[in-house]
């Protein structure tokens, strides 16, 4: 810091190791801020580690970790386009052809995409059911996910008089 002569002045930061609370309060008599970096506080993970621990979990072997990263991030861009092309569609009846569909062409990519597919739509029918949709057509939704990612054909769900599109 600066004061008003424009000389610096520091402060005098003390660090404690471990739980702060052996140490006396006589012996902390300074004015000085103290920082505690004991066990009690939390620690942060780097997004590398766990991105590695996730891999792990996942039985991803070594050699394989980059093709398994790269059919996820094309498993995501397939589960994205149904779900734009749904949007775009907005036909009535059609949601569960297009869930059946993004699944089936991510769940093509590989073991990643098959991944992706899985969690991704965990994750859209987790949310829609938090903000109150219906048990029932989010379990429908999910047997469509099912049918698509086990490789089966998606129009099965395909409504008529959906455009060739999609």
């Amino acid at each position: 810091m600066q004061d008003q002569k424009g000389d610096f002045s520091t402060s005098q930061v003390t660090v404690y190791i471990g739980s702060p609370s052996h140490i006396s309060s006589a012996s902390n008599t300074s004015c000085s801020p103290e920082v505690s970096a004991g066990t009690d506080s939390p620690s942060r993970m780097k997004p590398s580690i766990a991105i590695i621990l996730c891999l792990l979990v996942l039985g991803v072997d070594s050699q394989r970790w980059l093709e398994f990263i790269k059919e996820a991030g094309q498993g995501t861009r397939d589960m994205w386009r149904a779900y734009t092309d749904m949007r775009e569609a907005n036909w009535i009846g059609a949601d569960k052809y297009f869930h059946a569909r993004g699944n089936y062409d991510a769940a093509r990519r590989g073991p990643g995409g098959v991944w992706a597919a899985e969690v991704l739509s965990d994750l859209r029918e987790n949310i829609q059911s938090l903000i109150g949709r219906g048990h029932e057509d989010s379990m429908a939704d999910q047997e469509a996910n099912r049918w698509g990612r086990s490789g089966k054909d998606p129009n099965y769900y395909r409504p008529k008089g959906l455009p060739d599109k999609y």
